[in-house]
């Protein structure tokens, strides 16, 4: 027992042998208990398994998943010298290292949140093309997540950060002017992210140019165009432009000439809008609006048709149009409606004879 007490009042940096059993004893417990904390997270999160979890565990266990084992050590550590009496030199770098740790720390579960906030919108919505989107914006607020971290970690470190801030300001004017076009389209990408004009998959019509969206990136948006090739355009210049998002209307417009022959007796003529109507019917989701006698060409009279058919899975203007070609044929050919061949006669004299 004597041996056991003479053991006890022995020091080491001002702290007797019990302080530092009962030190590595905190330390110990505690970094312990973290795995425990993530453990049992685990286990409530595994309970929705086939569901959505409550906005709590979710958000709990996915700041369990990303907490640094090195915040671990750095908080067992922060206990132990709570218990321990440490020389100032020696308390201070602790003070340091535990103070960048937890900010550290704070960071890594900023961006957890902030990620789990948008995947957790993202599911609700139901709408997997926000996925680009959601991308811009993690990298957007995670920017300015770390910018305060590090700011507020030097700060609580001693660090005055207001001559800083100021040089990075100077700083930061300088280097705006010489990356604008950067930042343009980082602050476009931003505006797309936010607006949502248009989402991926969407069809696009910019300027001469249409395609499918593919991909929002950060500097440029791909689309694929009809032809097939990839067209990549910056997101500045894609704002700039007068974009026509085919992909949201709810009808695409489908119009088409006929020119028939002046040989054919005004009756049929008059049934002409008639057949075009039920020739259009024919084709599930289509609606008839006009088919006019625009004009008396050279050759034949000219009918303009217009319709629509509804913007969706398996509705194309294209194919339409075919079934609708194919119904006027047989259609016409059964009643004797013929169109015109383009042609023109001209009239002249035979040099010195005076003969036409």
């Amino acid at each position: 027992m004597s041996s056991w007490s003479q053991f006890a009042r022995q020091s080491l940096l001002d702290n007797s042998a019990s302080a530092w059993m009962f030190g590595v004893l905190a330390f110990v417990l505690t970094f312990t208990l973290f795995p425990l904390l993530r453990a049992l997270m685990r286990a409530q999160r595994r309970r929705y398994a086939n569901r959505e979890p409550p906005l709590a565990i979710g958000l709990l266990t996915e700041l369990a998943e990303h907490t640094s084992k090195i915040v671990w050590w750095i908080a067992a550590l922060y206990v132990a010298d709570k218990v321990l009496t440490l020389p100032n030199r020696i308390d201070r770098a602790f003070d340091v290292i535990i103070i960048v740790g937890l900010w550290l720390q704070i960071g890594l579960w900023g961006s957890a949140a902030v990620r789990f906030g948008l995947q957790r919108h993202q599911a609700r919505s139901g709408d997997a093309r926000l996925t680009s989107t959601m991308d811009i914006l993690l990298f957007v607020l995670r920017i300015i997540l770390w910018s305060i971290v590090a700011l507020l970690a030097l700060e609580n470190v001693g660090i005055n950060v207001g001559p800083l801030v100021a040089g990075l300001g100077v700083g930061g004017i300088a280097i705006a002017l010489a990356v604008q076009t950067v930042l343009g389209d980082l602050l476009a990408s931003l505006s797309i992210a936010l607006d949502k004009p248009f989402t991926i998959g969407d069809a696009l019509r910019v300027d001469t140019f249409e395609g499918t969206v593919e991909q929002i990136g950060i500097k440029s948006t791909r689309m694929r165009s009809i032809t097939g090739e990839q067209i990549i355009i910056a997101n500045a210049d894609l704002l700039k432009s007068r974009v026509r998002n085919l992909g949201r209307a709810s009808e695409r417009r489908g119009v088409f000439t006929m020119l028939l022959s002046y040989e054919t007796p005004s009756d049929l003529l008059d049934q002409v809008p008639e057949l075009v109507k039920a020739a259009i019917a024919t084709y599930e989701g289509t609606r008839f609006v006009n088919c006019l006698l625009k004009e008396l060409g050279e050759s034949g009279v000219l009918f303009e048709t217009i319709y629509f058919v509804e913007n969706r899975a398996g509705r194309e203007v294209g194919y339409a149009q075919d079934q609708i070609n194919r119904q006027l044929l047989r259609e016409f050919a059964q009643r004797g409606i013929r169109f015109a061949h383009p042609a023109r006669t001209l009239y002249g004299a035979w040099p010195g004879t005076g003969v036409v």
